[in-house]
């Protein structure tokens, strides 16, 4: 009798994400167990603790989800897993804390679809700047934008220490380079949107990070994304359904488009859908961080 589908979802915090569990139901696991206050240390008993028990066959029926909140925490753990594996015991992992690895690929594919069906460009070599860039969705979005070949600046709300901190600490870690910067004001905005040509906006949910007027500001702007689902939207003028529509707003940039938080997050869903049920169809184990998640992005879209 063939093995039941089995889903673990490790979590660092008090509780894992209904969001996350919902997705792996709806993903047809069998058997979903979630697993809270997970520490690295962890890691390695936990998943061999998976895959020895299930047979090298039972093996190719078994996944592994890494949540929480902290993005560096989630890498090192997906990489503890992979490293616990004795093949030909070897399951699947998947990392994306917060859902911010698939939230920033939905949103980087989606926007670099946007440039080159627009403007007939890529990411190589465009200015690109982050709005809520220290948080988990936007230090994803600024490293997986850096990596297309984006000048990349992430924009913290009010401490240029943690602007700089994460961006050094980041770029780092996935050989990339990345920009941090301090946007307080609507003038500090203003001055980041004079030359950019993509606006990412993972900023916090209900606040308006750019209004109208700073809008104006922007002389190059060629495509604009915001995730930000709760009114007031983050980019005024964005609807939340919106897929390549003018951003009217953008008086002085002819041509720029908007991608608003439904159309990003209808996509993030099939993203996300798909990895999960990856997880289990491979001959080969997979193990997915947000760069994995972009290159299926890319391949959902045809780019």
């Amino acid at each position: 009798m063939e093995k039941r589908t089995v889903l673990y979802m490790l979590d660092p915090m008090p509780h894992n994400s209904p969001f996350d569990i919902n997705m792996a139901i709806d993903a047809d696991y069998d058997v979903v167990l979630p697993f809270n206050h997970v520490k690295l240390d962890d890691i390695n008993a936990l998943t061999q603790d998976a895959i020895f028990s299930r047979g090298p066959q039972g093996t190719k029926h078994t996944g592994m989800f890494i949540g929480g909140r902290d993005i560096g925490l989630a890498m090192q753990m997906l990489d503890a897993a992979q490293k616990a594996m004795v093949p030909p015991f070897q399951v699947s992992v998947m990392a994306d804390p917060s859902g911010g690895f698939t939230t920033a690929a939905a949103l980087v594919a989606l926007v670099e679809k946007e440039l080159k069906d627009k403007h007939g460009m890529g990411l190589q070599g465009a200015r690109a700047v982050v709005f809520g860039g220290t948080g988990p969705v936007g230090i994803a979005t600024g490293v997986l934008a850096a990596l297309c070949g984006a000048e990349t600046t992430i924009a913290d709300h009010a401490s240029l220490d943690n602007a700089l901190e994460k961006a050094e600490t980041y770029g780092r870690l996935f050989d990339t380079r990345l920009e941090g910067t301090c946007a307080s004001s609507e003038a500090d905005k203003a001055h980041l949107l004079h030359n950019a040509d993509v606006v990412f906006c993972t900023a916090k949910a209900g606040i308006q990070v750019l209004k109208a007027a700073v809008l104006a500001e922007a002389k190059q702007l060629k495509v604009a994304g915001d995730v930000n689902a709760v009114p007031p939207l983050g980019i005024e003028g964005i609807k939340m359904k919106d897929l390549g529509a003018p951003l009217k707003h953008a008086v002085n940039s002819p041509g720029a488009v908007g991608i608003g938080s439904l159309a990003i997050g209808d996509f993030k869903y099939k993203l996300q859908h798909t990895l999960l049920r990856q997880l289990l169809i491979q001959d080969e184990p997979l193990f997915v961080d947000f760069r994995q998640a972009l290159a299926e992005a890319r391949r959902l879209l045809g780019t």
